[in-house]
């Protein structure tokens, strides 16, 4: 009776393993062929200031998730730039001052960005409000710290703790004609009533990053 006993608690386990097969998770790993790196996403990403952002991207998706292939930057002095030539990227620095308006900038920033026959664009912290010629042409995404449609534009941290909302937080959205109006990919909502103005802007930078790489993996794997 015993030994039938016990025999029914194995049948009875693999019977449940089989109706609730556990889902794979996907590790990432330093280690490809080059065939497999053939296969990876190819991105650039798009910057203004430190690159903070950048920084997370290239150490934790860059030849494991995605290639980042370039990045392009409108500010000289950005420190940004180091890191990318610090990670080796092919690094562009295109100032606004060089072109008569921002339709031209955007032009050349398109044929530059169409050289390296990327799979989709990542904005991070690109200060730059891009018009149709840019928007248009790319599958793009772009980072913003606020729960959108709340608090497009600029300053949008200072206004989403200002507000009369509970919570604050980051969006990642896809770019489209209207300014921070396209469709969400992923938010993630930060609550004010434990943060200053200080300590709420530090944790929306924590929150970016996170948010970030979960809006790259969810457009490359979905």
């Amino acid at each position: 009776t015993q030994h039938l006993s016990l025999n029914l608690v194995k049948l009875s386990k693999r019977l449940l393993q089989s109706s609730y097969p556990h889902k794979k998770r996907f590790k990432p790993t330093s280690s490809f062929t080059k065939d497999q790196m053939s296969k990876l996403k190819r991105i650039c990403v798009l910057f203004s200031g430190n690159g903070t952002n950048l920084r997370h991207i290239l150490e934790n998706l860059h030849k494991k998730n995605v290639e980042v292939v370039a990045v392009f930057c409108d500010r000289a002095e950005a420190k940004g730039v180091e890191i990318a030539k610090s990670h080796k990227i092919p690094t562009h620095i295109i100032p606004p001052k060089d072109f008569s308006s921002k339709e031209d900038y955007d032009r050349y920033l398109v044929d530059k960005i169409r050289s390296y026959e990327i799979d989709f664009v990542v904005l991070a912290g690109f200060m730059r409000i891009l018009s149709t010629v840019f928007t248009q042409s790319f599958t793009a995404i772009n980072l913003h710290p606020s729960l959108l449609p709340r608090h497009k534009g600029l300053n949008a941290i200072q206004k989403s703790f200002f507000d009369e909302f509970e919570k604050g937080g980051v969006s990642v959205h896809f770019v489209s004609d209207e300014l921070d109006g396209g469709e969400i990919l992923v938010q993630e909502e930060v609550l004010k009533s434990d943060h200053d103005l200080q300590s709420y802007t530090e944790q929306i930078k924590r929150v970016e990053k996170r948010v970030l790489l979960e809006a790259i993996c969810k457009l490359v794997y979905r």
